[in-house]
């Protein structure tokens, strides 16, 4: 009977200082707590990581998410309810992520979107894509009220996300987090002006219109992320994700462009601080 080979256990690629990770889940990673915060940054930092985005799915994530932004100054939050949970965007999940959006902390509104995948594979427990829908623009409309950014999470809904966004008000900045649409909507969606991250799965060997869709995003519409404790790149994939690993994602896109590692990481350090507006 033959045996599996265990999987390698994840380690960091080269430090690349100065690289920043756009769109994490730090609780679902395993720092809940301010000591556990503490530790995944400080692993994190010593792999170059200058800013992490931590993001909340739900109303109990989206406080850990602030929560954890509070516990470091390398740490900013988005927060807002996930479209297959579009249904708990109650009167009070609107109150408290209107409040979130306004704390100085609080550097985008996601991730919402849309997610057809879900309602295919698991119907019972996935909003109805009207319910998501309905959640979407509510969410833009905060995006708007309150100057943040826009985190969209997109699953086999490009057609209709495309169309909402089109023709809903605009935010200041509209990120399609862990981009993993074809080239034509990349396309489509860099003519819009929106901004493109890119998570491990562009390093996946299958994904190379995800490598051209990184090749041709202009500066200021590109990010990278982990979205861990998910999308871990190779060679770790299927592995456990966190923000210390964000360098081989880094070191994948930076080879699409032809560019150096540390020219990358200077670019994407300018595009999150635009986008997420910090410091301003």
């Amino acid at each position: 009977m033959s045996k599996k080979k265990p999987r390698p256990i994840p380690v960091p690629a080269e430090t690349i200082p100065g690289i920043v990770d756009a769109h994490t889940h730090l609780a679902s990673a395993g720092a809940a707590t301010p000591a556990e915060v503490a530790a995944i940054v400080e692993r994190a930092v010593a792999a170059g990581v200058e800013k992490i985005c931590t993001v909340g799915d739900g109303l109990a994530e989206a406080e850990q998410a602030l929560a954890a932004a509070h516990h470091h100054e390398r740490v900013f939050a988005a927060c807002a309810i996930h479209p297959t949970r579009a249904h708990e965007l109650d009167e009070q999940a609107k109150t408290r992520l209107t409040e979130m959006a306004a704390d100085p902390k609080c550097v985008a509104v996601g991730e919402t979107g849309l997610d057809s995948y879900w309602i295919t594979h698991d119907p019972e427990r996935t909003a109805p894509l009207a319910v998501q829908e309905e959640a979407l623009r509510w969410h833009i409309d905060l995006a708007v009220s309150s100057g943040k950014a826009l985190m969209i999470h997109n699953r086999e809904a490009d057609e209709d996300l495309m169309r909402v966004l089109a023709d809903a008000p605009r935010p200041r900045q509209t990120i399609l987090h862990c981009f993993s649409s074809p080239l034509p909507v990349a396309q489509e969606a860099l003519a819009a002006g929106y901004v493109l991250s890119f998570a491990g799965n562009v390093t996946f060997k299958r994904n190379l219109e995800l490598r051209e869709a990184a090749r041709i995003a202009p500066p200021g519409q590109l990010l990278i992320e982990t979205d861990a404790p998910y999308m871990t790149p190779e060679p770790f994939r299927g592995a456990r994700n966190e923000p210390s690993l964000i360098g081989h994602t880094a070191l994948c896109v930076a080879q699409a462009r032809g560019m150096e590692p540390a020219e990358l990481a200077a670019e994407l350090s300018r595009t999150f601080d635009e986008v997420y507006a910090i410091g301003k």
